[in-house]
């Protein structure tokens, strides 16, 4: 692709009306043109939909309070987000997808182990999307369920077709539509305009420790689950964009929104006995101002259909990774539309052709997929901030004869004893392993593959010697650096400025 000639600096892409032209490929630093006051809206608004207000339905439908619904659930999305925050930061530093950087732990194609996991958890959580907008949309307004269905596939395609920049517009439009009305509906409930036939049920409520570890997993989960997706968004970038800085934007983002929909969730399965979201929310709505809950409900439908846009492009990049894992490619806007589009009959296939009951199965499918992303997240976390600290031969994740191999057995290893031993930790189904059986149906299957993945993943590298990929590195950067185009007013591009000492270059190239 041609490189547009632009200052390096923070303005605004000039190309960010047409079709997005990049997907696997290493991002140039001349085309770094994202915000990163952005990030915080644009994940705010991820998580600002139906799928997260029924989170809050829960902890009260296994007999927990709301207030201490409200506190599982906030304490698990600290724990969850703080990890999937700081994946944040490996876009700017290396301009490539998440799954593409993680070939550095888990090799050139053993990075396929993972990619499974991924793409599974985005087209599960699409169809998942599919059957609540379908059916919630049946129930309020008497939609055709299979007409909705392919009309939010159909603009979910378009987002992702677009690309990054037409995500990150979509996401902000919705941002500032959403959060006044939610705001208004918040202040009715808080002055007891909303009141339903099940007020008692809101302050009786009781506590028991399995189902507020129940409400803690699920919310931790929640947004550990986007780990796979984050650097997908901040690959844009400036290369110097400071790691405190992206990390409290992304994790406010994506925790301010949950934290703020998941009580009103619980507060509406308790008082009002709903049990679908959109329901929910149409009936809430219409008691604080007349037309508030259509207008609530379908805002909400736009926020998850834009969400399914997000599942399609990372899908669709995890694809291409999955594919030039095993046989290198170039690929352009042809071969992104199809497979988005391919992505799509999948999803929308299975999303209508199964009944609403279906979704149950399918919830536990995505939780056994969430475990299989936990033990990847720890691996590739302790590598970046801890092993190598940033510094990699980016051209070298590119390459299938690269420095990092074609199966790296350290990550490999980390990753599935992890997964192993969180085995008898897990709750899933008609599935208790042994351990949280004892501990009385408590999952805490997550905490063990985050600690046991990280701990391994890193006293197995202490042996590297990774002053032997430092030439690489240094290569890596002057190639990069012989791609970019000179400004077109400012003299010859500058010298080469590889990694510092702490992984992160003093200014933005």
């Amino acid at each position: 692709m041609a490189v547009r000639t632009v200052q390096r600096s923070n303005a605004e892409h000039s190309g960010a009306d047409v079709i997005e032209s990049l997907s696997i490929q290493h991002v140039p630093f001349a085309e770094r043109h994202g915000r990163l006051w952005k990030q915080g809206p644009f994940w705010f608004q991820g998580n600002f939909q139906p799928f997260t207000l029924s989170l809050g339905f829960i902890g009260p439908g296994l007999g927990l309070s709301v207030g201490w619904t409200v506190l599982a659930s906030a304490l698990g999305l600290a724990v969850g987000t703080f990890f999937m925050a700081f994946h944040a930061s490996q876009g700017p530093q290396l301009g490539l997808p998440q799954m593409i950087q993680s070939r550095g732990q888990f090799g050139y194609r053993g990075v396929i182990v993972p990619l499974a996991a991924t793409l599974f958890t985005f087209v599960g959580f699409n169809v998942v999307d599919t059957i609540i907008i379908g059916n919630g949309l049946n129930a309020v307004f008497g939609w055709d369920v299979t007409a909705v269905g392919i009309g939010i596939t159909v603009i979910a395609v378009v987002l992702a077709v677009y690309g990054h920049d037409w995500l990150h517009r979509a996401f902000q439009v919705l941002f500032w539509c959403s959060a006044p009305c939610w705001l208004l509906l918040s202040t009715g409930i808080l002055t007891g305009r909303v009141t339903g036939t099940a007020d008692a049920a809101a302050d009786a409520g009781g506590f028991t420790l399995v189902a507020f570890m129940v409400q803690f997993t699920a919310a931790a989960g929640y947004n550990i689950s986007y780990a796979p997706y984050v650097s997908d968004y901040s690959r844009y970038l400036p290369r110097d964009t400071p790691t405190p800085r992206i990390v409290a934007s992304v994790f406010g983002g994506a925790a301010g929104s949950p934290m703020w929909l998941i009580p009103i969730g619980a507060w509406m399965a308790a008082t009002l006995g709903v049990s679908d979201p959109l329901a929910g929310t149409l009936e809430a709505g219409d008691q604080v101002v007349g037309g508030l809950g259509a207008v609530l409900t379908l805002l909400s439908v736009l926020a998850l259909v834009a969400t399914m846009g997000l599942n399609a492009y990372s899908g669709m990049l995890t694809v291409l990774t999955g594919i030039d894992s095993v046989r290198p490619l170039r690929p352009g806007r042809r071969a992104r539309v199809l497979t988005v589009c391919g992505l799509a009959v999948v999803w929308c296939g299975v999303g209508l052709g199964v009944s609403a009951d279906f979704s149950t199965a399918l919830g536990n499918a995505l939780l056994l997929m969430l475990y299989l992303l936990i033990p990847w997240t720890a691996v590739n976390l302790v590598d970046y901030f801890f092993v190598r600290r940033g510094h990699y031969a980016i051209t070298h994740l590119l390459r299938p004869d690269g420095i990092y191999g074609a199966w790296a057995w350290r990550g490999l290893l980390a990753y599935g004893v992890g997964l192993l031993l969180m085995a008898p930790f897990m709750v899933v189904g008609p599935f208790t392993g042994p351990v949280a059986e004892a501990l009385g149906g408590i999952d805490v299957a997550f905490v063990v593959g985050l600690s046991v993945s990280g701990v391994l993943y890193y006293g197995l590298t202490r042996g590297m010697d990774l002053s032997a990929e430092e030439p690489a590195v240094a290569a890596s950067e002057r190639e990069l650096a012989e791609q970019e185009p000179a400004p077109a007013d400012t003299g010859p591009a500058p010298a080469d400025t590889g990694p510092t000492v702490d992984g992160f270059p003093a200014v933005d190239r």
